[in-house]
């Protein structure tokens, strides 16, 4: 294990909570080409050799692991339309015609209104309550926060300028708590997300696929988590740049190990 990865994991091990009060703490990045897990689907006990493990804000944090928490930052999740319409039906973006907006690569998950400061500001606290609060008690040191890019699926409502300022208020609440974070997909910022918005590292999904790794370790050098959803992308990845970064295969449903369709491998 490299040394500047040791010290990572080292602040991964070190008690966070105790009698249910959060201590204060610097955050740290995740273990540089630490092997890493992707739970979203459902928590379960990963390899022993596993340092890096994502979970579900809902799960628990892994003892003895780096913990990076998932958060869905841009949208509802497909269980909360309720939710947010019941509490903050203005924060939720709507078309002409008055209805919301719906993400048309993910259905049942409706986009946020990122386009004044006011509603910015709004959105993280309701954030900060319902994800980013608990991801720190629980004990992880990191969130990833996804669907960055709904500025590119939002029919021109949205734009790019508005979600990199609610992304830099969210990283600023997040340090704040001792979380590091994680720059979700969205390669086409270059090093936007970690200039304006000041992400930390970045979670990459099927980079390979579509040629873009490099964009990702350009930027934030060997601080690049990467999942494959395909043996041959992965494998392609492990060549390339297996020794460098964190590369992990899994199954397009992240199910939890049991699962028939489950599938998990390493570099």
């Amino acid at each position: 294990m490299k040394f500047s990865a040791s010290l990572s994991l080292l602040a991964a091990l070190l008690p966070i909570v105790s009698a249910g009060v959060l201590e204060r703490r610097a955050w740290s990045l995740p273990p540089v080409n630490g092997v890493f897990d992707y739970q979203l689907g459902g928590a379960y006990a990963p390899e022993s050799n596993v340092q890096i493990v994502t979970r579900d804000s809902g799960a628990a944090a892994l003892a003895g692991k780096y913990n990076i928490c998932y958060v869905n930052g841009f949208q509802t999740q497909p269980q909360d339309k309720s939710f947010w319409e019941t509490n903050y039906p203005n924060l939720l973006l709507r078309r002409a015609d008055g209805q919301l907006f719906e993400d048309p690569e993910w259905p049942g998950e409706y986009l946020l209104d990122t386009r004044t400061a006011a509603q910015r500001t709004a959105l993280v606290d309701v954030m900060a309550t319902r994800y980013i609060n608990g991801c720190a008690s629980k004990g992880f040191q990191a969130i990833e926060i996804d669907n960055l890019d709904t500025y590119s699926r939002s029919g021109n409502l949205l734009n790019i300028n508005g979600n990199l300022l609610y992304a830099g208020l969210l990283v600023q609440y997040a340090h704040d708590k001792g979380l590091a974070v994680g720059q979700k997909n969205a390669a086409g910022l270059g090093v936007r997300g970690k200039n304006e918005a000041k992400f930390d590292f970045a979670v990459t999904e099927e980079c390979e696929e579509w040629d873009e790794c490099e964009d990702y370790t350009d930027v934030y050098g060997r601080n690049v988590i990467e999942i494959e959803y395909t043996r041959a992308n992965f494998d392609a990845s492990c060549s390339a740049r297996g020794s460098d970064i964190s590369i992990v295969l899994r199954d397009y449903l992240v199910v939890p190990k049991g699962r028939p369709d489950y599938v998990y491998a390493q570099c």
